[in-house]
């Protein structure tokens, strides 16, 4: 999945540089963050979303430090103060937040948001977001996962959307390959990256 992801995202054009695989946290789907995190290929990115967690400051300085140690890059999902604290790389924004992005931009942070539709990835991009990261593309264990679009219709989105996309929802190593042709700039995963 790792080679698939560098070839989509040595096509993609971007403002900034931008991971090619966005590596989402979740506790009852990953529950070994670390674990998983010291397996991405460099050039990767966590994103760690903590859900309420009381030691969510603790575990992002963490997971900051692997980042550190092996060249990849930290977003704090939906928190930019503690992104901010703690000196992340980034945030990512669900999308009923994307309308931040705007003012959360500055040079080296990356800003990415939640997009489940056309108009979604329009907004958000037009607030200013890095990327954009769409889903569900196939099938997907996520209990928030709607019907998947497959990957003509995100190729249609892609050309459409005005900037990066991402792709999220039932990617593993067989899917991957099938967004080879839809411009995607790279993959976004959960379960998959666990392992």
């Amino acid at each position: 999945m790792a080679r698939t992801a560098a070839a989509l995202g040595a096509r993609a054009p971007s403002r900034k540089p931008l991971p090619v695989i966005l590596f989402f946290t979740d506790p009852d789907r990953t529950p070994d963050i670390e674990a998983a995190a010291a397996r991405l290929p460099r050039g990767s990115a966590i994103v760690y979303r903590s859900f309420g967690d009381p030691a969510a400051e603790a575990r992002a300085r963490g997971l900051l430090a692997i980042a550190r140690a092996r060249g990849l890059k930290l977003l704090i999902g939906a928190d930019w103060d503690l992104a901010r604290r703690i000196g992340a790389h980034g945030v990512h924004l669900p999308e009923r937040l994307a309308a931040h992005a705007r003012r959360l931009r500055r040079p080296g942070f990356l800003v990415t948001t939640a997009a489940h539709s056309l108009g979604a990835a329009r907004r958000a991009l037009a607030w200013g977001a890095d990327a954009v990261v769409v889903s569900a593309v196939f099938p997907s264990a996520s209990p928030s996962a709607g019907g998947p679009m497959g990957p003509v219709r995100l190729a249609d989105l892609v050309r459409a959307a005005g900037g990066p996309v991402y792709a999220l929802g039932g990617i593993n190593n067989k899917t991957a390959r099938r967004l080879l042709p839809t411009g995607v700039v790279g993959i976004a995963a959960v379960e998959a990256l666990r392992t």
